[in-house]
């Protein structure tokens, strides 16, 4: 997987972008997710290795919307990205939230929160940050 070429296809959104594929790791598909929540200027975007800390994924990338709608536009935004390049979410928990979202893409776990909610959470602390 090529960042660059994917940095590219989000300026030139008509583009058909390439699928991740099978030889796409955990790592450059959390890089992607960072890329395409700070395309909708998420903020504090971080990528988290969980390797060796749980068995539940291999990387964690956490953002922080400004409000509610900021929130959803972010996770709205990644499901997006993901689905044109044929990957979907194993699973996604609040949508219907306004405070937080979660999208499980089996190796990488994607959390969206606003501000309040990602203190009270401290994910960062709570795994530490690569």
């Amino acid at each position: 997987m090529d960042i660059e070429k994917i940095k590219a296809e989000l300026d030139a959104p008509e583009t058909e972008p390439a699928p991740l594929g099978d030889e796409t790791t955990a790592r450059e598909m959390a890089e992607a997710i960072a890329l395409f929540l700070d395309h909708k200027r998420g903020q504090d975007i971080k990528i988290i290795d969980m390797e060796g800390k749980t068995d539940i994924c291999d990387f964690m990338v956490l953002a922080t919307g400004t409000s509610s709608t900021h929130v959803q536009t972010l996770g709205g935004e990644v499901e997006y990205q993901m689905s044109r390049r044929a990957v979907e979410p194993l699973h996604a928990e609040g949508r219907d939230n306004r405070s937080w979202m979660v999208l499980d893409y089996s190796h990488v776990l994607v959390h969206v929160f606003t501000r309040e909610t990602r203190e009270f959470y401290n994910l960062d602390k709570l795994y530490g940050e690569i």
